[in-house]
């Protein structure tokens, strides 16, 4: 636990503000960090987590605000001098150089050296020691690190933080890409460190390990500091009521619109999903979709929701587990295309690398996936492609209603719309709309829900809905399938659906 005999923060944020252009990023944020414990810092996408990063390692510089580091003001301008400072960090995706060795990652631009030659055997010598004394890891430190997995990639990262003398140590995202054993490893690590001193700042999305280690709590949420609270002291549902803005007293009544519109409980189910998963990304799960229906996928930021979708949709392979699709055939579904072919779309969270394509039109960004079955030498003639897309913007409301405007012209909540009519000129048999709603417009976002409930009730479309808005998710859903650390927790009837019921999933453990 923290070292409570510590009166004075190492580091200490006060009043930090920081914008950029049509947004405020953070907003009068105070932050603290004591030697000896580890801080966890909490938010969903979009709380100010990584902007306070990049404020603390000096990729960004605070608008207003100060800085101190053991009581002086700090003031950095890149992460080498943060580095310089004692602010060390290592990040979810490993930032060395896969093809140097342990060695050469640990002391990269400090090599011992002799009339100017890298002493070579020395800093072996060294790095096996730092490792061993200071990590108990034994590796052969001549080897590339590319020759290790992720797990051991972090490590050699914190012993380079460790030996040029880091003070405080922000791990951002360390477990996202690591397994149980591994993240079991790394607390071993992190705890030794706390034992010796560090201040460590450690940033995730996952609650079960945030209780695990954790000496204290501070949650962002819209670039604005919500509170700071000992682990100990925070049940596990008020930290998730506040990180989403929720207060169980206050919860509004929801229509009740799926529940009333479903017109069976017993469809024939189109997928089926048993034991599926991916070492890594998702724990085994079991999910059916029957014909007609909407399946909301609830969760924080990180719970497994967009890796489950992916794996339906063959865009990851599955290492476990049968998937069956209506229409796929006894080889079932191993990639996207064959996906489609089955009958298939996937609208993904990310719409500006995934989903849209920039530099084309309106209208070629909206008949691109029907071509694609097709096949190339089949194209679609131009008269054709102009009433197809006419006929897709007067139905989603697109505006401008120009079809040969370029798509990245658009705002977000027509982009997206973009890419529904892209999809729905397939006449898929099953739709996963991941994120549909973020960052878009509230007129927009009813737009979205009425066309999902009424593929849905009319038209007989199966879909799958992952949102991190809870009401979204309960507006529309006729079931609801809660995530929670990678792991499918509960799966929630109509009758029973409520945001309490879910938060309370989402929460888990014991005093939740």
């Amino acid at each position: 636990m923290a070292q409570q005999s510590v009166a004075e923060p190492i580091l200490k944020l006060t009043g930090i503000h920081k914008r950029f252009p049509g947004v405020r990023a953070l907003s009068g944020v105070d932050f603290r960090l004591f030697p000896g414990e580890v801080h966890a810092l909490m938010g969903e996408n979009g709380a100010g987590k990584s902007t306070l990063i990049k404020v603390l390692t000096g990729v960004y510089s605070i608008d207003d605000g100060t800085v101190e580091m053991e009581g002086k003001r700090l003031v950095v301008h890149s992460p080498q001098e943060a580095q310089a400072a004692g602010i060390s960090t290592v990040y979810q995706e490993v930032n060395l150089c896969p093809n140097l060795s342990v060695a050469e990652n640990i002391y990269i631009g400090r090599e011992p050296r002799r009339l100017g030659r890298i002493q070579w055997k020395e800093m072996n010598r060294r790095a096996e020691k730092l490792l061993e004394e200071r990590l108990h890891l034994r590796v052969d430190v001549t080897l590339p690190l590319s020759e290790y997995p992720v797990a051991i990639q972090q490590l050699v990262a914190i012993a380079r933080a460790i030996d040029i003398q880091a003070r405080v140590l922000i791990l951002d995202e360390p477990t996202s890409s690591l397994d149980r054993g591994e993240v079991a490893r790394l607390f071993e690590v992190v705890r030794k460190l706390r034992g010796e001193g560090m201040a460590i700042l450690f940033v995730t999305h996952f609650i079960d390990q945030v209780y695990e280690v954790s000496d204290r709590i501070t949650i962002l949420r819209g670039g604005e500091l919500i509170g700071e609270y000992k682990a100990s002291e925070l049940p596990r549902l008020e930290l998730v009521s506040r990180m989403i803005g929720k207060e169980l007293t206050m919860l509004e009544e929801l229509p009740k619109t799926a529940g009333q519109m479903r017109a069976s409980d017993n469809q024939a189910a189109i997928v089926e999903a048993s034991g599926l998963g991916r070492k890594g990304a998702i724990e085994p799960f079991n999910l059916s979709i029957g014909r007609g229906e909407v399946i909301g996928l609830a969760g924080l930021l990180g719970s497994g929701r967009t890796e489950l979708a992916r794996l339906l949709y063959g865009a990851d392979r599955a290492d476990q587990g049968k998937l069956h699709i209506e229409g796929a055939g006894k080889n079932g579904v191993h990639s996207p295309r064959g996906a489609i072919d089955a009958g298939l779309a996937f609208c993904p969270e990310n719409r500006k690398t995934e989903g849209i394509i920039e530099d084309l039109t309106v209208r070629e960004n909206i008949v691109v996936a029907l071509q694609a079955t097709r096949g190339w030498f089949k194209t679609i003639s131009r008269k054709r492609q102009n009433e197809i897309a006419d006929e897709y913007i007067k139905m989603l409301n697109i505006h401008p209603p120009n079809p040969e405007q370029l798509v990245k012209n658009l705002s977000g909540g027509n982009q997206q719309k973009v890419i529904l009519g892209r999809w729905l000129l397939t006449q898929p048999k099953l739709l996963i709309l991941d994120e549909p709603t973020r960052g878009i417009d509230i007129g927009a976002k009813a737009e979205i829900q009425r066309l999902v409930l009424t593929l849905s009730r009319e038209e007989g479309m199966s879909v799958l809905y992952v949102s991190s808005e809870l009401e979204e998710v309960l507006r529309v859903s006729d079931r609801i399938a809660v995530l929670r650390d990678r792991v499918k927790v509960e799966e929630i009837g109509k009758s029973e659906m409520d945001e309490q019921r879910i938060m309370k999933a989402i929460a888990g453990g014991e005093g939740a």
